[in-house]
């Protein structure tokens, strides 16, 4: 995800010297690079009635999309692309409507206030508003008679990623009133998660302003810290007491079992057991240094901020000039706190949220769950960076689908793998041990970054430098992974079928290489972060990766527990209309009638929706312009899982991204996030290229309440079809 005080993550963070693959990729026939299907898939699709890749690609395009091999069709025609000049609206097919939901500002706890079109609220009030910049979300549906789930009521969880201080405040970051704590408190209050209760009355859904279920999860919510990391002495930091009016050290040391707040919350997951998974992703950027920080090579603490991106400059936010919890001279350890999956529990406004260690430490961008046949429950997750990993944590015990609180504490005991692709698509999932050993041969338990006085020491560093032990055990560096979804079931046989979006990588065979800007990642972790260039590999297959893709596997024996996959490319993204040269890097492979009706570029959310529909959201610079004057502005599109087919649904207003995405129980309504239209514009004119949703909506859907007008809003939108139907259809 991206922003304008987010970092851009055209950076390689990844410092380890693992062998590229590259030099094994010219054995690989090019016929090869599709996925093997198999048995089971072939007489799926001769079941289906020879639903063929040619056969889809000679339908009009005003025919549906076959349903086959567990997918139901896709039922809409792609709508065009939004060109410049750009259309200050969200649009989709005909047929369908869509209506702004909640935005930036609105009141979604007791006691809230109106959004303020100046940005005058105050961190107090923003508090109790629906956060920033939102991502990652998930509608918790309430249980009727027999457990049924409600289709008219649920819980929407959304995730608030950062904030655009230009437009946060009146007069701007470090306006006239310069910048002071009052600032930095609102800014902390409008990140982390908003949770709205969502209600469907007369055939609209509205957000609930006053109800017991609202609740906003700040950068300042206490939090407990669970799982083989906690208590570790990196975990250990400066206790403060917190006020609006500043944060003071009490003299004490923290047990490393409490934090403060969840920031940069990116993309999601949910469990089986139904509770919210938020994915803190570039904490970094948030922290600061009033002096020079220790050398990449000063033990833990150096090598850490080295490998993570942590600079004394933070990346545009000031929060550590006004408060010292975020000022690394003063409290050094602060950062291991984030990095972290967080479980929260929608159901219980008073619960109190949950950093899962077990999962790892680094820039998570969302937390896919399977449960396979046997019960046993994995977590597949991304970690946004370019040349960075993908990872997945294995539980140890079973999951209990009659028992939700036997599941409470599921997550804090288990493995953590991370993923290894070769040319021969085939993969292997290294776990992340003490025992495991290194590409140099050398247990984990006896690396220097890892060593410990026992076994649990060492894993909870493994767990807290989750990149490090990547880059020691021979991971595969891809192209910025994003989100996962899953298909657990092909065709009516079970299979674990999982894929993962790689954004772009403008790093993949770039020059110049040199000491300073390696081939590779170095295995000991000490390479400066974001310097490395690797050459293209089987899974990351074209240099200078402007448009990205979208990959997939699937485990062997169907299991969770797999340490082997197959794996292919599902999709080359790109621009059928490009002159960029040579064009076989730009146009990508995208299944669409007519051809090009349906490109899009640098794919980030991803999800299957409960009917077998694959979504894909993508995050570019969202203005048509450059190498997205033919693709765009930003969009949302349906794909067919079997064939790869495409359908443009979505398109965003000016400079937005479209992230995050979720169902009503029934199908019938979707919710899709719209986060920083018009970004990019300045405190002076904060309406420079959007005013986006108040131009599109005057009126809330009720038709009678005025949607603030004064500066762009960052929201969430629900979408309808107009004959009551399911979406897709």
């Amino acid at each position: 995800m991206k922003g304008l005080r987010h970092p851009r993550n055209d950076r390689t963070l990844n410092p380890s010297g693992n062998p590229s693959i590259h030099d094994v990729i010219d054995a690989v026939d090019a016929g090869r690079r599709r996925f093997v299907q198999g048995v089971t898939a072939s007489a799926s699709l001769a079941t289906a009635g020879g639903l063929t890749l040619s056969g889809l690609v000679q339908t009009v395009q005003a025919a549906p999309v076959p349903a086959g091999q567990g997918f139901p069709g896709i039922g809409f025609e792609s709508i065009p692309a939004a060109l410049a000049p750009l259309p200050d609206a969200v649009r989709v097919p005909a047929g369908y409507t869509v209506e702004a939901f909640v935005a930036w500002g609105d009141p979604i706890v007791a006691g809230g206030v109106a959004f303020a079109p100046d940005a005058s609220n105050t961190a107090t009030e923003q508090a109790r508003q629906f956060g920033a910049h939102c991502d990652g979300m998930y509608l918790f549906p309430f249980t009727g008679a027999g457990g049924q789930a409600t289709p008219d009521r649920g819980v929407l969880v959304v995730n608030n990623e950062y904030t655009h201080e230009e437009i946060l405040f009146p007069d701007g970051q470090v306006g006239a009133s310069g910048y002071g704590i009052a600032k930095t408190r609102k800014s902390q209050a409008a990140h982390g998660v908003s949770v709205v209760e969502a209600r469907r009355l007369n055939g609209r859904w509205t957000a609930v302003k006053n109800s017991p279920y609202g609740r906003r999860i700040t950068a300042n919510t206490p939090m407990r810290i669970a799982g083989p990391a906690a208590g570790h002495a990196l975990l250990q930091t400066v206790e403060y007491a917190i006020t609006d009016a500043g944060s003071s050290a009490t003299g004490l040391t923290t047990d490393g079992r409490v934090a403060q707040g969840t920031i940069n919350n990116c993309g999601n997951g949910v469990t089986p057991w139904g509770t919210f998974l938020t994915c803190e992703e570039n904490w970094n950027g948030n922290f600061g240094s009033t002096a020079a920080l220790p050398s990449a090579t000063s033990g833990d603490t150096g090598k850490l901020y080295n490998r993570y991106g942590v600079t004394a400059s933070g990346n545009g936010y000031r929060w550590h000039t006004t408060d010292p919890r975020f000022d690394l001279s003063t409290n050094p350890n602060e950062t291991n706190l984030f990095g972290w999956i967080v479980e929260i529990d929608p159901y219980d406004p008073k619960s109190k949220p949950v950093k899962r260690t077990a999962l790892g430490r680094f820039k998570h961008e969302s937390a896919q769950y399977v449960v396979d046949a046997a019960n046993r429950l994995g977590v597949y997750m991304g970690d946004d960076e370019r040349n960075e990993y993908i990872y997945k944590f294995v539980a140890a015990g079973a999951f209990d689908p009659l028992n939700r609180a036997a599941n409470r504490d599921l997550l804090d005991t288990g493995v953590l793998y991370v993923a290894r692709f070769d040319a021969d698509l085939t993969g292997r999932w290294i776990p992340l041990l003490p025992e495991t050993l290194g590409t140099d041969g050398v247990a984990l338990r006896h690396n220097p970054n890892f060593a410990g006085a026992d076994d649990a020491e060492v894993l909870a560093k493994i767990l807290i430098k989750a990149r490090m032990a990547g880059d020691a055990v021979g991971a595969t560096m891809m192209d910025r992974p994003e989100w996962t979804g899953a298909r657990p079931r092909i065709g009516g046989y079970q299979q674990v079928e999982l894929y993962c979006t790689l954004t772009n990588n403008n790093r993949r065979g770039s020059t110049p290489v040199t000491a300073t800007t390696p081939a590779a990642n170095a295995a000991d972790g000490s390479t400066t972060a974001g310097s490395a260039r690797p050459a293209v590999d089987a899974a990351n297959p074209r240099a200078n990766n402007l448009y990205g893709h979208v990959i997939r596997w699937r485990e062997n024996g169907a299991s969770v527990l797999a340490t082997t996959f197959t794996w292919d490319i599902f999709v080359q993204a790109g621009d059928s209309a490009t002159t960029k040269t040579p064009k076989s890097q730009y146009e990508g492979n995208i299944v669409d009638t007519p051809a090009g009706s349906a490109d899009f570029g640098a794919p980030d959310g991803l999800w299957f929706d409960p009917f077998g529909r694959l979504w894909v959201q993508t995050d570019q610079a969202g203005n048509a312009q450059g190498d997205w004057v033919n693709i765009g502005a930003n969009c949302m599109v349906c794909a067919d899982p079997n064939t790869g087919e495409a359908r443009r649904f979505l398109t965003a207003p000016p400079n937005a991204e479209v992230t995050g995405i979720a169902m009503s129980a029934d199908g019938r309504a979707l919710f899709v996030g719209i986060q920083h239209p018009g970004e990019d514009a300045p405190a002076s004119n904060p309406q420079q290229t959007s005013s986006w949703p108040a131009s599109q909506w005057p009126l809330r859907a009720d038709g009678v309440t005025p949607l603030p007008f004064g500066r762009p809003r960052s929201s969430v939108v629900v979408i309808t079809k107009d004959d009551g139907g399911i979406i897709g259809t």
